[in-house]
């Protein structure tokens, strides 16, 4: 049976369309503007009007789109022969549930609230799930998590940290999200299921930036600043960082840590070691 893959634009949605391509699959893709891409047939449509989307027999359906757009659409995906949903949330779930902003407490509720309608959705119908809560995601180059990084460093040639930096971070690659989302898909044990899936290595947060400068070929420049005062930089040159947030200070020295034990045991996860690498191969897809 074939695959639709939601959200294939995305950096882990297109090393799923990879990876279900180079298996021998002609897979489906959906997006709000017109893509191409070898062996894949998208379909230019909005999962908020999912009425309108005809889609043919596929036997799972990836996405790593919002939830809700999944759960909202779903009873007009659903087929004779979808067994499979796999869906990409996020560990913030758990990290952000009790952040100090406000926005990212709703924002955090309201996705953990599409979360549960996604499998309420699929129970009722008979499909099996499962959901994906990835950690910290990167691609070298792609990301708005380690590539912001290392575009700062990149800029100032030095990295100013909020504190120490000791909070413990668990790095992983889109692409391994990707074998992990297949993998799962095809594992009887995964089925329905929440599955946390973490990088390999666990680092501090400093430890993670001077990897991300050895990533970069730059010599490691880490400067730890009082917190205090590293939220008073912030107010000031807030302006010049996007989606930055005050929040961020705090996050530095607090561990997010995530058991893989369940995955490794269900559908083999194995991601790679944290090493990015920004050398311009690496990058060309940015």
């Amino acid at each position: 049976m074939r695959s639709l893959v939601l959200g294939g634009s995305g950096i882990v949605g297109g090393y799923i369309l990879e990876r279900l391509v180079a298996r021998g699959e002609r897979p489906i893709a959906v997006s709000r503007e017109i893509q191409q891409s070898p062996n894949v047939d998208w379909l230019r449509a909005d999962l908020s009007a999912p009425k309108a989307l005809q889609i043919e027999d596929v036997g799972t359906i990836y996405c790593t789109a919002h939830a809700k757009l999944l759960a909202d659409a779903l009873p007009c995906l659903i087929t004779s022969n979808l067994r499979r949903v796999v869906a990409f949330t996020s560990t913030s779930l758990e990290t952000k549930r009790d952040s100090e902003l406000v926005e990212e407490r709703k924002y955090v509720a309201a996705w953990a609230e599409a979360e549960a309608h996604l499998i309420e959705v699929c129970t009722k119908s008979g499909v099996g799930w499962t959901v994906l809560r990835p950690t910290l995601i990167y691609a070298e180059g792609r990301d708005s998590n380690v590539s912001r990084i290392a575009q700062l460093i990149q800029r100032l040639r030095f990295m100013p940290l909020a504190g120490e930096g000791l909070g413990l971070r668990q790095p992983v690659h889109a692409e391994d999200l990707a074998i992990g989302a297949i993998n799962a898909a095809a594992s009887p044990l995964a089925i329905n299921k929440i599955y946390a899936v973490p990088g390999t290595d666990t680092v501090t947060y400093y430890e993670m930036v001077g990897r991300i400068f050895d990533g970069l070929k730059l010599p490691r420049r880490i400067i730890s600043i009082p917190l205090e005062l590293w939220r008073l930089a912030f107010l000031l040159g807030r302006p010049f960082i996007k989606s930055a947030n005050a929040a961020m200070a705090s996050r530095m020295g607090k561990d997010m840590v995530f058991d893989p034990a369940p995955a490794i045991a269900d559908f083999d996860w194995k991601p790679r070691p944290f090493y990015p690498n920004f050398c311009p191969e690496t990058c060309q897809r940015s």
